[in-house]
């Protein structure tokens, strides 16, 4: 569960196109790393901007250390937490429209219904409760509350490290009056535990053993599922991300990680092997590689996990989509 790297994802012949592109070929994404939070306590920490543009020279990525260095730092050196957290709520507004137009609110409530619907007829502890991990500002659970697209006893929560990203969240939520809230905390760690953990465009932030260590949290008793969207790796993945964020993202930021978002995703046997690893109390498949049943790879797959008793009732609940489910495990 390496870093990948180009020389190991893509054929030979798409190394020159990438660099004439300018698409990254390797982590950490930009904003990974100019916010920082305590992981006990969640206070943030100071982030000096020259020990991040070291850190991506040292990578041999100067776009990333050139848009950090043009970042607003305090006389000290230390990035302006305030100017960060504009700067990341505008980009996640940028990533809400990203989402909007690809109907990722509507792919996530046709994956979680089958799964909330299966754990209605059992002995499931209420309420039923989706929490969100790394939820920025919102958009999936607004979504899924907005449009009523799950039952109207499941509890939406959404779970972020960063309070500004949470702020926007609420503010959003309150201003369309829907039924969900945000907290700044750990997902894993809540008072209110999950039914279902849910996330997008997370695991591949966590690189190695880190995203073992990720699912090895999704394991407390009231946990019966989880989901994970994220981007699926394929040659054409990071051309097509270049091309669809250098038309449609204005922010060089945005651009950049959102790039090398999907050069740094995970094939679908290799999130499978760290869910079995990590979590190896839930039935594991991944849904959703091809379009159409076509041999053409989709932007977006996911990663869905059921406790072992509950998973024959939810392919009966999949209906049609069953057709779509791969790599059972």
């Amino acid at each position: 569960m390496r870093e990948l790297t180009p020389s190991v994802k893509y054929p030979p012949m798409t190394r020159p196109l990438m660099a004439a592109l300018s698409i990254p070929v390797t982590g950490p994404e930009i904003s990974d790393r100019i916010a920082a939070f305590d992981s006990e306590t969640l206070g943030r920490l100071p982030v000096k901007r020259q020990s991040v543009i070291d850190e991506f020279l040292s990578l041999g990525n100067k776009q990333a250390a050139n848009i950090v260095k043009s970042l607003p730092a305090q006389d000290d050196g230390t990035l302006d937490p305030q100017a960060i957290d504009q700067l990341l709520v505008t980009i996640h507004s940028e990533m809400q429209r990203m989402s909007e137009e690809f109907q990722h609110g509507r792919r996530v409530a046709e994956m979680l219904n089958p799964i909330l619907h299966t754990l209605r007829g059992v002995n499931v502890a209420r309420p039923r409760r989706v929490v969100d991990i790394g939820c920025g500002t919102g958009f999936v659970l607004r979504w899924l509350a907005a449009k009523r697209a799950l039952p109207v006893d499941v509890e939406l929560i959404g779970a972020d490290y960063h309070p500004a990203l949470v702020e926007e969240a609420r503010r959003l939520a309150a201003a369309e009056k829907l039924s969900c809230q945000f907290v700044v905390a750990n997902a894993f760690k809540l008072a209110q535990p999950a039914t279902v953990y849910l996330s997008t465009g997370i695991l591949h932030h966590f690189r190695g053993q880190e995203l073992i260590a990720l699912f090895q949290q999704h394991t407390r008793e009231e946990t019966q599922a989880f989901l994970h969207f994220d981007f699926h790796r394929s040659v054409l993945a990071p051309f097509g991300s270049w091309l669809f964020h250098i038309v449609r993202m204005r922010q060089p930021l945005a651009r950049h990680d959102g790039v090398l978002s999907a050069v740094r995703a995970y094939g679908s046997d290799e999130l499978l092997a760290a869910a079995r690893t990590g979590a190896p109390e839930f039935k594991s498949a991944i849904y959703g590689t091809k379009l159409w049943g076509l041999p053409i790879p989709r932007a977006f797959h996911s990663l869905v996990g059921l406790r072992p008793q509950y998973y024959d009732a939810f392919m009966t609940n999949m209906g049609t989509r069953i057709g779509s489910l791969g790599m059972i495990e």
